[in-house]
């Protein structure tokens, strides 16, 4: 079958990838036991995904998949404070962002799908051993590349105080992460509503960007890099992909082309939907011209 042998490619190619990442991470990096703490972050990030992609196989089960996305942001990255040689503010810093930026996500991600049952992007993919497989490979990968430059902060053995930059980029993520839990909360308090059943959000946050959400998860990361800057020397520069991978993510593969398809398979051609789409930004929030009224 067509999908199964792009899987079978895709797969070698997620870890060759994580793999020239974790090198490049690894270079001016702490070791553990004569190993690279980062390569061993990178190492227990695909462990945790093909551990739960058996049991997600053998139950045919997709329920726990964003949560285990979430949980291996969160073990990984405290590991990997916990096992550096040097636990400095910058890495409690960065420990403390990701935690609450995971747990939150992970949390918000979890109930939802734990209302619908399901989700209706893995009907196909997990009957398929090496599709499914391939789906858990490529989470490692976001993982790994969404990680970068916080796990070569925290693992480097160059050291330096908090500064400007820090502050800078504290408050990038602050915004982003106010952004994206603002607008999670209001598509989900407007999905809640029987009245809405059907239509598509255009008010609050909404007015102002087709996907704030993922603007704010943009943001966000965008504001951990920056924390990272003033440690980065080298190969780790490598990890300033970070913020531009999920960028890429977003707008490119599996976020706002996506949805957009299928909001326009929906609402397209009608008046309301086409004007909203004419005066509201893809990603970049804007201010709307006038207050509207309306739904999702």
């Amino acid at each position: 079958m067509e999908k199964d042998r792009k899987a079978v490619v895709a797969i070698p190619v997620a870890i060759l990838v994580a793999l020239a990442v974790t090198w490049a991470g690894s270079q001016g990096g702490a070791n553990v036991l004569g190993i690279p703490l980062f390569a061993l972050a990178v190492g227990l990030v695909f462990l945790i995904q093909w551990v739960a992609f058996v049991v997600a196989y053998v139950l045919q089960t997709e329920t726990f998949y964003d949560l285990t996305g979430s949980l291996t942001y969160i073990s990984v990255t405290t590991m990997a404070v916990l096992l550096s040689p040097v636990i400095d503010r910058r890495s409690i810093v960065l420990l403390a962002l990701v935690l609450v930026w995971a747990t939150r996500l992970g949390t918000f991600l979890f109930l939802r799908i734990q209302k619908k049952g399901k989700d209706a992007r893995f009907d196909e993919l997990k009957v398929s051993f090496v599709r499914f497989l391939n789906t858990w490979t490529l989470q490692g990968l976001w993982v790994t590349l969404t990680l970068a430059a916080a796990m070569v902060a925290i693992t480097t053995t160059e050291r330096q105080g908090l500064g400007l930059g820090a502050l800078i980029g504290f408050l990038v993520w602050a915004l982003g992460f106010a952004i994206e839990v603002t607008a999670d909360m209001q598509k989900s308090r407007f999905r809640a509503d029987p009245d809405n059943q059907g239509r598509f959000i255009h008010t609050g946050i909404w007015a102002w960007s087709r996907h704030p959400n993922y603007f704010g998860e943009i943001t966000l990361w965008t504001g951990v890099a920056i924390i990272t800057l003033p440690v980065l020397r080298g190969w780790q520069w490598v990890g300033l992909i970070s913020p531009v991978f999920v960028t890429f993510l977003l707008t490119r593969v599996s976020g706002v082309p996506i949805l957009e398809k299928r909001a326009d398979e929906r609402w397209g051609g009608q008046e309301d939907y086409e004007a909203y789409k004419e005066r509201t930004p893809v990603l970049i929030p804007r201010p709307p011209a006038k207050n509207t009224n309306g739904g999702e």
